[in-house]
């Protein structure tokens, strides 16, 4: 069975699925046509029911529950690993009714945190990622919030953090960040979905088993090419929630329904089955 796999260039991502989609894992009669996407257009092609399975923002996880399965391995979750709200030196406080702000896509796990800490944002643009620093470098926006490794390198750019919604998050809820999952079409049944989630398990474990060593399918994706920039990423995104989310995760993954549910009261109804 061939399946159609999406997932972000970043290092967590391709440090987790290199051992699987370069041939380093006998994955039986399942194979990978594997297409490296931002995670935004991965959420559009989930709204779109495009591939079989896929990294996601936990953010559009309640618009595509009724066609995916989140999966237990693979993602991304934590303490400490929010994005950040950043703005040219010198801006005052954020003020969410007249201030612009960028934010990478409509329907990321970034956007969600960020409404939670400003429901009252008027004046928001959503662009691609890797795009959102020379977008207030550029006063194309007085602020905006960045994720992957942006968080290491915005400081050296002539930024600075005006909140961590990380912080914000773990302080209001008391729960861990849910940033980005991998989910898997319902329609393959529950017995494919368990092998591909245990073979991320095992290509996550492969790799692992090799640290510190970065492989060359890591290099050539990652955005920014600093080595010691794709370390720090993987060490801070890939932990205990990327092997299996567990109880704990499963709970963070629950209250942030139940935030998304707060954020966006026009789609009323009971929080949906993700699992």
């Amino acid at each position: 069975m061939r399946l159609t796999l999406g997932i972000s260039p970043c290092p967590n991502d391709t440090f987790i699925f290199d051992a699987l989609v370069n041939g380093h894992l006998d994955t039986g009669d399942l194979s990978f046509e594997v297409l490296h996407e931002d995670v935004q257009t991965l959420n559009e092609w989930a709204l779109a029911g495009r591939l079989d399975v896929s990294k996601i923002s936990y953010g559009v996880l309640p618009r595509v529950a009724g066609r995916y399965a989140l999966l237990e391995a693979g993602g991304a979750l934590g303490q400490g690993v929010g994005p950040l709200l950043v703005a040219r030196p010198g801006t005052a406080a954020f003020d969410p009714a007249t201030m612009r702000v960028a934010i990478p896509g409509r329907d990321t796990t970034a956007h969600l945190l960020f409404s939670l800490a400003f429901p009252g944002a008027a004046h928001k643009s959503f662009r691609v990622f890797s795009e959102i620093e020379a977008a207030v470098l550029a006063g194309e926006a007085e602020a905006g919030v960045i994720i992957h490794e942006g968080r290491f390198t915005y400081a050296r750019r002539g930024l600075v953090r005006l909140l961590d919604l990380g912080e914000h998050w773990e302080r209001v809820t008391g729960a861990p960040i849910p940033l980005g999952g991998i989910v898997a079409r319902r329609s393959l049944g529950p017995a494919v979905r368990g092998r591909v989630d245990a073979l991320i398990r095992r290509s996550l474990e492969h790799a692992e088993a090799r640290r510190p060593a970065l492989s060359e399918y890591v290099r050539r994706h990652a955005q920014e090419l600093d080595e010691a920039v794709m370390r720090q990423h993987v060490a801070l995104y890939v932990n205990g929630f990327s092997h299996a989310l567990g109880e704990p995760g499963r709970r963070a993954v629950t209250r942030l329904l139940e935030v998304w549910r707060a954020v966006n009261p026009g789609d009323g109804g009971a929080l949906p089955d993700v699992y």
